[in-house]
């Protein structure tokens, strides 16, 4: 059992330490673990909207499924969170900060559902599932918090920035779903693509983010008396 819930944990701790490490100013720990906490928190309540809608036969076909009561779903939930808990804050004051706390509240979710997943299934899918839904979780939420950075450190676009963060993970969790539901054979032949290309435009976004940082701080030396 133990081994069970260190594979469970293990990938989102290595994940949330390799985004946590490239910030140029480190966040307060207490309000990553408060956002890490209120993502796997919101892993009940979404799984008891989901069944409730399958029970109804709402999902009744792939699409609906992987977009909707998935990606949609899922996606919300964390959105809504940040804005709640995070967006508003003073520690939120750099434009990577949006994807430390994204990333944050989108690991703390992938951790109860990986280990509930690895309790049900067995630990024989920990590998795989530290590839793929973990780390998509993560990357999912590498996007909301850029655009979540945007909205909060830009001077224009705020409300389309804000918007942004939920359509984009939203859409990129849907695919990611598709993919799975839709192709019974061969699904890595999809699947490994749009990963490599996930991992590309996030790491493009956490380089943007820190290089807006720079800018921001040059910005001010140059204004300063």
């Amino acid at each position: 059992m133990l081994a069970l819930f260190s594979a469970g944990i293990a990938p989102a701790f290595t994940l949330m330490a390799f985004f946590y490490l490239k910030d140029r100013f480190t966040e307060p720990l207490s309000l990553m673990v408060k956002t890490f906490l209120f993502g796997a928190l919101l892993v009940f309540p979404i799984m008891f909207i989901q069944y409730g809608l399958s029970a109804e036969n709402v999902s009744n076909s792939s699409f609906i499924q992987s977009f909707f009561l998935s990606g949609l779903l899922e996606e919300f939930f964390k959105w809504f969170i940040f804005i709640y808990i995070i967006f508003h804050h003073t520690d939120f004051d750099a434009h990577y900060d949006g994807i430390v706390y994204a990333v944050s509240i989108s690991l703390g979710f992938a951790t109860v559902e990986n280990i509930l997943y690895l309790l049900t299934n067995g630990i024989d899918y920990a590998f795989s599932r530290a590839l793929f839904p973990v780390s998509s979780h993560a990357l999912f939420g590498v996007m909301m918090g850029y655009h979540f950075g945007k909205a909060k450190m830009g001077n224009a676009h705020k409300n389309q920035h804000i918007l942004l963060a939920l359509v984009v993970p939203f859409l990129l969790h849907g695919t990611y779903n598709y993919i799975l539901n839709t192709i019974t054979s061969d699904w890595l032949i999809l699947l490994i693509p749009f990963m490599i290309g996930l991992w590309f435009l996030a790491l493009h976004r956490m380089k943007s983010a820190n290089q807006q940082i720079m800018s921001d701080i040059q910005q001010k030396k140059k204004i300063q008396p």
